[in-house]
């Protein structure tokens, strides 16, 4: 079966369209491309403030991926069975709070399914958290189901690493049965990083080509030690994290420093590292010998250099090595868990989000 995987993560870079052929447990990429939001789009999401406006925005988007969908089968001279979309995550509180008198946990995703199936002609699956959440989970982390079904080895215990606009970590223990994985959103990823260079250079640059920024700066260690005390990072896991975190209010906290641009750019790279390498150390319960990255944040050179000092018995290496493309490995996920919806399979791993039961992910528009 050809499933066409869309993916827009936290850190708002745009579209990313995965087309994956699934055989049992073996998948082959057929293509992949990547669609840069429009300054505008971005803005509009980063600025949502109305209900009408939050509504546009879901139609909006669901043009988007439609296209973005199309643009890639004609490139690629493909046409997938079915369209798994993640959308565009606007809100995300993995734990609940009270909300007029109730104890409420909520995550909103958008980008309408129905706008993407009627362009495409293709049955799409969406929507994928909120059932977790329903169930009691966080809806996030679910990229461990694939995580396990990727890189989980009888005899090492491994760490699957994303790093997004947040950072998250899948660890496998040897021999890892579904249940025994543990899996957590680790802190920020590349958001953080990716707000202060564009800062810096006065919207020139998006993103630190290969932590170039940040290893001309040196890293604040008076704050990185304040950042570090933040209780979410001793939080045990089930944990999840977004923008409500690592947004607006936490840039405000970083350039209140009076630091330079590329010391602020060094410090955020810094903690990234320190998170990830944090919550291995603190919640793995077998020593990791291999950490696996994908995301934007594996092409970052400074991220990895932190990674091996602070992780100096752990083979470092990134997802193509083991034969996943790092900038396209959450389109394949959730390509593959949209798969395992349309056959009526549960994806979550109640270990990872906290959730009473295993569930079937997401929604289905049929055309």
């Amino acid at each position: 079966m050809k499933v066409a995987g869309v993916m827009s993560g936290t850190s708002l870079d745009g579209i990313d369209v995965a087309i994956v052929e699934i055989r049992g447990r073996r998948f082959q990429m057929e293509a992949f491309r990547c669609f840069p939001y429009p300054a505008r789009v971005r803005k509009a999401i980063l600025g949502l403030e109305s209900v009408p406006d939050l509504a546009r925005l879901h139609f909006l988007l669901g043009e988007s991926y439609a296209e973005a969908v199309l643009e890639t089968c004609r490139g690629a001279g493909v046409r997938p069975d079915l369209i798994a979309c993640h959308g565009q995550t606007v809100y995300h509180q993995g734990r609940p709070a009270q909300f007029l008198g109730r104890p409420i946990a909520c995550t909103l995703q958008i980008g309408e399914a129905a706008v993407i199936a009627e362009r495409t002609g293709i049955p799409v699956v969406s929507d994928f958290r909120p059932n977790d959440v329903a169930a009691g989970g966080q809806g996030a982390p679910l990229v461990p189901f694939v995580d396990a079904w990727l890189f989980r080895h009888p005899r090492r215990c491994r760490a699957a690493v994303n790093i997004g606009g947040i950072a998250n970590v899948t660890i496998l223990p040897a021999g890892a049965r579904v249940d025994d994985v543990i899996a957590f959103d680790t802190g920020p990823g590349n958001m953080v990083i990716d707000a202060l260079v564009e800062r810096h250079t006065s919207g020139k640059q998006k993103y630190d080509r290969n932590g170039r920024l940040a290893a001309s700066g040196e890293a604040d260690r008076e704050l990185l030690d304040k950042l570090l005390k933040d209780d979410y990072y001793r939080r045990p896991p089930p944990k999840s994290a977004g923008r409500e975190q690592y947004g607006a209010g936490f840039l405000r906290r970083l350039r209140a420093r009076k630091a330079s641009g590329c010391d602020l750019i060094a410090t955020a790279t810094a903690l990234t590292a320190a998170t990830i390498a944090k919550g291995i150390l603190a919640f793995s319960p077998q020593p990791v010998g291999e950490v696996i990255l994908s995301g934007g944040g594996a092409h970052n050179r400074r991220i990895l250099e932190y990674l091996a000092a602070f992780l100096p018995g752990a083979r470092i290496a990134v997802s193509s090595e083991y034969g996943v493309d790092p900038d396209a490995k959450e389109a394949i996920a959730f390509a593959i868990l949209g798969y395992e919806t349309w056959r009526g399979r549960a994806s979550n791993i109640p270990s990872a989000t906290g959730a009473r039961r295993p569930v079937i992910l997401g929604k289905i528009s049929r055309y």
